[in-house]
């Protein structure tokens, strides 16, 4: 089933995708025994279609176990896709060999979420930035070392820090470390896998506003994956919900967080905590029962079904398809616009 998360702002609609991806699906295996037979498969991700356009950011939402870093993983050729197909610019890039993907892993960079382990220990910041200009042959060799200073400028680092360690900076300066990386080839498409999850509030909004910045004055596209629905919202043009492999909502952000939909998307929103005391007391939180399934099961219908308190038997026995234009859902009780 194509679970398409294609529905597009209307400023965007006439332009072509940056990035495409047509009906992913990444399954990892379940290997037991001796001699390691097959009893099964993980469907991290299951049908999945959406669209990027250039300056535009993405979000993908969900809880942890619904597979937002495997899918951003999937697209970047960093796990092998099972089914499905990966476009950048029209060209398809899924099925390349690696001596010709080269050339399209430099215009699609990602930013991991630990800022620590991400970065080599035993490497300097210049050796770290520098390193993907040496492996793309980028700028001539007296060239690279004035503009890993620049770099490191753009991303709010004294360059003076150039010759020290990863130990040797907070959380936010290692964060800024591996931005600094990921534009180091000049790249259109960023992946940000939770970029700012692993950091205390304040450097949160330090690193959130850079992104921003960033994306405005290099024309960036951003690939957003989070669980902080406060820090989606600020950044993100569309949002994308995802729950076990699968888009169950997808619109424009105001849209999604001014009149969701799907029961799912309405749990996520509830647990945004509001500032305001009155309000916060005031205000009916829905809580979901248990823990988001394994993907190792099977579903013939839809898979919130064992936790969504609007389920009925119909919920069991069929899957809903994303529908809708604009504001699309995968619901048989709600109305898509």
């Amino acid at each position: 089933m194509n679970l398409s998360l294609d529905s597009v702002d209307p400023n965007t609609a006439t332009k072509p995708a940056l990035v495409e991806v047509q009906d992913l699906s990444v399954h990892f295996p379940i290997r037991r025994g001796w001699f390691g037979w097959n009893r099964g498969v993980v469907r991290a991700v299951d049908g999945v279609s959406l669209k990027l356009h250039a300056g535009e950011t993405l979000g993908i939402v969900g809880e942890s176990g619904s597979g937002k870093s495997t899918l951003a993983r999937g697209i970047l050729g960093l796990v092998p896709v099972t089914n499905g197909a990966v476009y950048f610019d029209g060209e398809r890039i899924d099925d390349l060999y690696e001596s010709s993907r080269r050339v399209y892993r430099q215009q699609m960079q990602m930013v991991f979420q630990d800022p620590f382990a991400s970065l080599n220990p035993r490497m300097t910041v210049a050796q770290i930035i520098r390193e993907p200009l040496d492996l793309f042959q980028c700028h001539t060799p007296r060239e690279r070392p004035l503009h890993v200073l620049r770099l490191m400028e753009l991303v709010g680092l004294n360059p003076r820090y150039v010759n020290r360690y990863p130990h040797e900076f907070s959380g936010g300066q290692r964060q800024r470390i591996g931005i600094a990386r990921a534009l180091a080839l000049e790249p259109r498409v960023l992946v940000l896998d939770e970029p700012v999850s692993a950091l205390d509030v304040s450097i949160q909004a330090q690193v959130i506003n850079l992104l921003a910045e960033l994306r405005t004055q290099l024309g960036l596209a951003y690939l957003f994956i989070a669980h902080d629905l406060s820090v989606v919202r600020h950044l993100c043009d569309r949002v994308g919900v995802m729950y076990l492999g699968r888009i169950v909502e997808s619109g424009p952000c105001e849209s999604i967080f001014m009149n969701p939909k799907h029961p799912y998307t309405q749990a996520l929103l509830s647990a945004i905590p509001i500032p305001d005391p009155v309000i916060e007391r005031q205000r009916q939180r829905i809580a979901l029962t248990g823990e988001i399934p394994s993907p190792e099961k099977f579903y013939q219908g839809c898979r919130f079904a064992e936790r969504c308190p609007k389920s009925e038997l119909e919920c069991d026995q069929h899957s809903p398809a994303l529908v809708g234009v604009r504001h699309q859902v995968a619901c048989h009780f709600a109305t898509p616009d």
